[in-house]
């Protein structure tokens, strides 16, 4: 086996390990067996260690950035998962009001990654909003191991109606001007898609990355405009991409996709070698770019 073959099949495995039950140990231990099978059962093993989450590589903003005022805040969530929620709230300095942007997280808490996800909005010139789904679970426990457990333990529907929540209370905050957009990755994207559906003329704008793709027979009631970003090696998530975009098109909803070429499913998330730093930074830049139109 070349040493991309086995590259290949460990992405294919930390994938299948992040979407669902495989424990840590699982994962490892199944790197080496594909690694021993072609005799670099120690290369395998180091290569799937690192593909672990080293959250000091993705703080792009420190949360003492003078250019933002970052804090946590509890708001009701009445049909969610425990009736209150919190999130991390990030404003810029500046003079507002700002448009809002909802930061949706992967499925296993708001873990640091995502947290810099919203200070670089608040940089951006919005006010940012990350709710933590496992805030009726005692919060992210600091590791995604055990966050990815605790959020299977939750009901997926009630989680949505907590970000639905959210981005109501975001809304209507204080500092926002009244006009709001969502961004989020894997289970965030697929929340991003479900609130472009739920929220109709409320939601400006849309970049879900990598996303689950809504309900196809509600598309029409889509008012938001939508930017979709999706990884180019990545089957799961793009099954039903051309579904979607001809069911937005048929509804006359204002779209853009893009896919990024060599990518993996996780080319945004800068903790992980799925991270694409070209991909990512142009991705990033069409989502603000979004907002900048949509949401001044």
């Amino acid at each position: 086996m070349e040493s991309h073959d086995l590259d290949a099949e460990l992405f294919d495995l930390y994938d299948e390990y992040c979407h669902g039950g495989m424990s840590r140990r699982e994962f490892l231990d199944r790197a080496k067996a594909i690694g021993a099978a072609a005799g670099l059962a120690g290369l395998a093993g180091c290569k799937a260690t690192e593909m672990l989450p080293d959250y000091s590589k993705s703080e792009q903003i420190s949360f003492t950035d003078e250019r933002i005022k970052a804090t946590y805040v509890t708001y009701d969530s009445p049909g969610g998962n425990a009736g209150k929620m919190r999130g991390y709230l990030v404003a810029p300095t500046k003079k507002g009001p700002f448009g809002a942007v909802l930061v949706v997280h992967e499925n296993r808490g708001l873990n640091p990654y995502v947290k810099d996800v919203a200070r670089r909005v608040a940089v951006a010139g919005f006010l940012a909003l990350a709710p933590d789904a496992l805030f009726a679970v005692g919060g992210y426990p600091g590791n995604d191991e055990d966050g990815k457990a605790l959020q299977r333990s939750l009901d997926s529907a009630k989680i949505h109606v907590d970000m639905h929540n959210g981005a109501k209370f975001l809304q209507s905050h204080q500092l926002s001007n009244g006009r709001l957009g969502v961004t989020g990755f894997c289970f965030g994207g697929g929340v991003s898609n479900y609130l472009a559906v739920e929220m109709g003329g409320s939601l400006q704008a849309a970049a879900p990355f990598y996303g689950r793709q809504p309900d196809l027979a509600r598309v029409g009631e889509i008012q938001a405009e939508l930017v979709l970003h999706y990884a180019e090696n990545d089957p799961r998530i793009n099954a039903n991409k051309d579904a979607y975009e001809a069911a937005l098109a048929a509804a006359g909803v204002k779209f853009e996709s893009f896919v990024y070429p060599g990518t993996r499913h996780g080319f945004h998330n800068d903790s992980t070698p799925r991270y694409d730093p070209k991909a990512a930074a142009l991705a990033w830049k069409r989502t603000i770019d979004l907002f900048q139109r949509r949401l001044a």
